[in-house]
């Protein structure tokens, strides 16, 4: 939101939100050791797909058809196959998690908050963008219960919405490590084929 006129100049103290924002985020710096590893994913057939399927989808199922669930749904099939990436430390100790309990980081005007899809790896994919949209709109009205943002395994958060390309994220502790989810841009790739020749697309 812009700024206030009137504000420019003065001291504005934190609301207590952002201030426990600012103090869990440098506790989490402290506490783990931030590695971080950059992938490009090819999205065309995603979006392909959902441009050709978004308004029926919507049409049929009362939700919006965004690029999140899709990502969830890569993540938690991900998470299955690296259980390590699901843990967490207790204690000098490694839990490794029965549950994908997913975190998908939501931006408001005030501050920043994890609503959290427990038990994620047993939605269907409508499930998931069903639970996602829901999440979504109850925290930005204040609705959101206090375990609805609790007990997460594994968060998403998307800095993409914002413009930038990548964000470096900050682990949301106790959990090992959190995906950060750049933004969606056109750019040519070269494409090897069968025969070994390159052609860019």
């Amino acid at each position: 939101a812009p700024l206030a006129p009137q504000l420019l100049g003065q001291l504005v103290p934190m609301t207590r939100m952002r201030s426990i924002i600012a103090q869990r985020m440098l506790e989490s710096k402290q506490t783990s050791p931030h590695a971080y590893t950059v992938y490009k994913v090819d999205m065309t057939r995603i979006v392909r797909l959902r441009e050709r399927e978004k308004a029926a989808y919507e049409k049929r199922n009362g939700v919006k058809l965004t690029y999140m669930p899709f990502i969830a749904a890569a993540a938690i099939e991900a998470l299955s196959k690296f259980p390590i990436v699901n843990a967490s430390l207790e204690n000098g100790a490694i839990r490794y998690h029965q549950n994908v309990n997913l975190g998908i980081a939501v931006s408001l005007e005030w501050g920043l908050i994890v609503p959290v899809i427990k038990q994620a790896e047993d939605r269907s994919f409508l499930g998931l963008a069903r639970a996602i949209a829901d999440l979504a709109e109850r925290a930005r009205s204040k609705r959101l219960k206090p375990e609805e943002a609790s007990g997460s395994t594994f968060t998403l958060t998307n800095s993409g919405v914002f413009g930038g390309e990548y964000g470096p994220p900050i682990i949301n502790q106790p959990e090992s490590a959190i995906l950060a989810i750049g933004g969606l841009r056109k750019e040519p790739v070269v494409l090897p084929d069968a025969e070994g020749n390159d052609t860019i697309a």
